[in-house]
């Protein structure tokens, strides 16, 4: 059975991943996966509403995004509560969630090594679920 992943992406450094959703399409196209929905959200704060609402028709999903280190402990509060709705989430539709944000806590140079493993990751860890 093939399955179809929808994919949640954060536009906040919507560069770096417009590169991550290519290599989770590159990865979906070899693992012979379809990439249904692709939703875009301003932040990982709106990964969640976005994800619930896919899941509904979506085999599975997977979340792309970065949440880098700020001044604060903002990011590192938030991260969890995202990670933590995600965890729910799966549970709530019994379907599995690849997780591909990198941080929190990311500092620039974390980020670009990090947008191809995390994205391929992502995909694989659904299809391994």
């Amino acid at each position: 059975m093939s399955k179809r992943i929808g994919l949640v992406c954060g536009s906040f450094h919507k560069q770096e991943v417009e590169q991550m959703l290519a290599y989770a399409n590159d990865e979906a196209k070899k693992q012979g996966v379809t990439i249904g929905e692709v939703v875009w959200v301003p932040g990982s704060m709106e990964v969640p509403l976005a994800l619930d609402r896919l899941l509904n028709n979506h085999d599975a999903a997977a979340c792309l995004g970065i949440i880098e280190k700020g001044e604060t402990q903002h990011g590192l509060a938030m991260g969890q509560a995202v990670i933590k709705t995600v965890l729910d989430l799966q549970l709530k539709h019994d379907k599995p969630v690849g997780l591909g944000i990198i941080g929190p806590g990311a500092e620039p140079h974390h980020i670009e090594p990090r947008l191809e493993p995390h994205a391929r990751a992502a995909i694989g860890a659904v299809l391994d679920a």
